[in-house]
């Protein structure tokens, strides 16, 4: 993987991605497609210009793979139940 996440709490939570040379970069092959309505599309359209976020593409990815990766690092399987934990 490419990148180095920092997990900081602002507005809303962004990933950082490290700077890596060209040559260790891996090329983006697969799209991804998806649909908004109008609701939705005019919330995205207001925080992208709020926080003057140019890269549409860039801030979804990476949202997107922030949130992936946070749900799977909160969900690691442990040995013990989490209320056995808190004991």
């Amino acid at each position: 993987m490419d990148f180095l996440f920092c997990f900081n709490i602002t507005p809303c939570i962004f990933a950082v991605m490290k700077k890596v040379d060209r040559v260790d970069r891996q090329l983006r092959t697969h799209s991804v497609t998806f649909r908004l309505n109008d609701n939705e599309y005019e919330t995205m359209q207001r925080y992208l210009d709020k926080y003057r976020i140019a890269n549409k593409s860039r801030w979804c990815r990476e949202t997107l793979l922030f949130h992936i990766l946070k749900t799977l690092e909160e969900d690691y399987p442990t040995l013990f139940k989490e209320n056995e934990m808190r004991r």
